[in-house]
């Protein structure tokens, strides 16, 4: 069950770790090209592209002409960088104005070389809305293309996986719309890319790309809690979907707290608790004493006064115990569930300080428990056969949102605070929705969905999630966010308190 492999992972020469040592990497280090490498006018056409990249939102403005891409040539603007082996590219996209032809196109490419006739794989929008994977196999050969049932989509993802291409293409919000291509032997080191081509060699076209992102997938042969791909701090505006990188790291980073009136991020790696400052662009380490496996169930209380740690106890045979600290640093946490009675893992601390809610597993099972601070005693709050997790409080304490797969698949329910009344929240069994988590105004729920392809309880690194948003009282969830993640990304509180930002952590290798 979810976090109990951290336990061999964690204790593996944490000793003498410093925050120093995590590689970050800033946006901006990168050039004029945001993440990709050059651009040029592919095909040589009459009128040359241009392209044009904001760092401030991570956006990319690209002008284009030449007269198709189809055919044995083609002519277009070309944003990209050099890859190897399987990736995914994904985008949000958007033509400027109306436009002249109706079959101007753009969207990503993968291509073997710069030249027009290029053997290629290439996810097209067109102008009228017409979408469709082309590629061409050979240098110089014929131009084919599958067409998708979806149209005029404006996000955009191009996938290879083992040597077999995928095109996901969606309306922001909706689910993803797929079409598979097979027998396309391109290079294992290609050029991939965006691009705007006008479909008329005397007309510019102009298309803007935000959420932009290039992914290198875990090997599909990795071992979870042993093998570990790098990681993206993300931070997003659930009102226009807009995300932005603020960092990046070859480590394992995960679960940020959105903390000190919107001034800090805290998150967690390799079994320590770190602070992200947004005035200084700096990380540091925050001082958690002896709790040195620390896993990714760190909890602040509503008016961050307390700050709450699940930790691999070593006097316990390396269960999670949680702990209550002092938010600023401590050298002493305070110990809160007892040795003996089986893994705890925090996901709340009621807004009156008074209770902290976990899962944990007793009596051979996992439920949701609470802790009365005051006296020590353990609560049971959830009694099923399957699994109750993800428990968090409502900002009025009046309820507890969590995840349950108590009716055959794992879907978000809400109860009151003694346990009572459980009500499902969702039941589309196209998803398996995990972590609930309620904005501070307490209108919303922003959770995380993975696909229905993953075992029964699990919430696995690595896989293609989708970020969802619902109102409190629930309704129709629309998708938010399309991202690679998992564990991880957002299993603790992360909404800033303007209840219009969340914070977010998504993968790549």
């Amino acid at each position: 069950m979810k976090r109990t492999l951290l336990i061999a992972i964690l204790t593996v020469s944490l000793l003498g770790f410093k925050s120093s040592t995590i590689p970050v990497e800033k946006m901006g280090i990168f050039g004029k090209y945001g993440i990709f490498d050059h651009q040029i006018n592919i095909g040589d056409p009459a009128i040359q592209g241009t392209v044009d990249y904001d760092p401030d939102n991570q956006q990319y403005t690209i002008e284009g002409s030449g007269f198709n891409m189809w055919a044995n040539n083609d002519e277009f603007q070309y944003l990209y960088k050099s890859i190897q082996g399987d990736f995914i590219l994904r985008a949000r996209v958007r033509f400027i104005g109306e436009g002249v032809d109706p079959h101007r196109k753009i969207g990503w490419i993968v291509r073997n070389n710069l030249r027009g006739d290029s053997p290629h794989v290439n996810a097209s929008i067109h102008g009228d809305g017409l979408t469709s994977l082309q590629y061409r196999r050979e240098t110089g050969s014929e131009t084919e293309q599958i067409v998708s049932t979806d149209a005029a989509p404006d996000v955009v993802q191009l996938e290879r996986r083992a040597g077999v291409y995928y095109m996901s293409t969606a309306k922001f919000g909706q689910p993803f719309t797929t079409v598979e291509l097979k027998d396309v032997n391109l290079r294992n080191e290609v050029f991939v890319g965006l691009y705007v081509c006008s479909h008329n060699p005397e007309v510019i076209e102009k298309a803007v790309f935000s959420n932009v992102r290039i992914i290198k997938p875990a090997d599909p042969d990795f071992q979870p809690y042993r093998d570990y791909i790098g990681s993206n701090m993300e931070i997003m505006n659930v009102e226009t979907g807009n995300r932005k990188i603020l960092f990046n790291s070859a480590h394992s980073i995960q679960a940020p707290n959105w903390v000190n009136q919107d001034k800090e991020l805290v998150f967690n790696s390799n079994g320590y608790l770190y602070r992200y400052s947004f005035e200084t662009d700096e990380i540091s380490q925050l001082n958690t004493g002896f709790a040195v496996n620390n896993n990714n169930d760190h909890v602040f209380s509503f008016d961050e006064t307390i700050l709450g740690i699940s930790n691999h106890n070593q006097e316990d045979n390396g269960l999670s115990s949680i702990y209550l600290m002092n938010p600023e640093g401590d050298s002493l946490p305070k110990k809160i569930t007892k040795d003996g009675v089986g893994v705890s893992y925090l996901h709340s601390i009621s807004p009156d300080n008074k209770r902290i809610l976990f899962t944990a597993e007793r009596k051979g099972k996992f439920d949701i428990y609470a802790v009365d601070l005051a006296t020590g005693k353990e609560i049971q709050i959830t009694d099923t056969k399957d699994l109750d997790d993800g428990s968090e409080y409502s900002p009025n304490g009046k309820y507890i949102y969590f995840n349950s797969n108590r009716t055959g698949n794992m879907h978000l329910w809400r109860m009151n605070a003694d346990g009572s009344d459980p009500i499902q929240l969702t039941n589309d069994p196209k998803y398996k929705d995990w972590f609930p988590h309620i904005s501070p105004d307490g209108k919303w729920i922003v959770f995380i969905s993975f696909p229905p392809t993953i075992g029964f309880g699990e919430h696995p690194f690595y896989e293609h999630c989708t970020l969802r948003l619902m109102p409190a009282e629930g309704g129709e969830p629309k998708i938010i966010g399309y991202l690679y993640g998992g564990q991880g990304t957002i299993n603790v509180p992360s909404w800033a308190k303007d209840s219009k930002h969340i914070a977010f952590v998504t993968n790549s290798d």
